[in-house]
């Protein structure tokens, strides 16, 4: 009776399947729990890192930008721009920024104060030092 499953063999198999991948699932929910801290970033979050993320909320930045692999593709990856370019250069490009070319695209001028521009720049400066295991790739070029 070789190849044949009796009910009860189908149901053991069923049931020892389950427990199984809910014992993986487990395991796998407490090693996300246990690494998500070391590769978070969180104990450099400050109050001027969180003013940054709101000014690149309410400019709705990610409507064009990605920042590490979320957001719109119309314009560059910011995920690492702090360390490929540093602060002065980001402050100088926003600031910089027309008011407009016809048959260009390029970014639209927010007038932030000088406060909001430091804030935004910390806030990349934050994101780009999350550790995101090299995802997503974000070679300039």
């Amino acid at each position: 009776m070789s190849g044949i499953f009796t009910k009860s063999m189908a149901r053991n198999i069923f049931y020892g399947g389950t427990v199984f991948f809910f014992l993986l699932l487990l395991a796998l929910t407490f090693d996300t729990n246990k690494t998500l801290p070391k590769l978070d970033n969180s104990a450099n979050l400050t109050p001027q890192v969180i003013a940054g993320k709101k000014v690149w909320e309410t400019r709705n930045c990610i409507g064009c930008h990605t920042l590490l692999g979320e957001g719109a593709y119309f314009a560059p990856e910011l995920g690492n721009v702090y360390k490929r370019r540093g602060p002065e250069f980001i402050k100088a490009w926003i600031q910089s920024q027309p008011t407009g070319a016809p048959g260009r695209r390029q970014m639209p001028q927010f007038n932030l104060t000088n406060e909001e521009l430091d804030n935004l720049v910390e806030f990349l400066k934050y994101s780009s030092e999350i550790n995101t295991a090299n995802w997503p790739p974000n070679i300039e070029g």
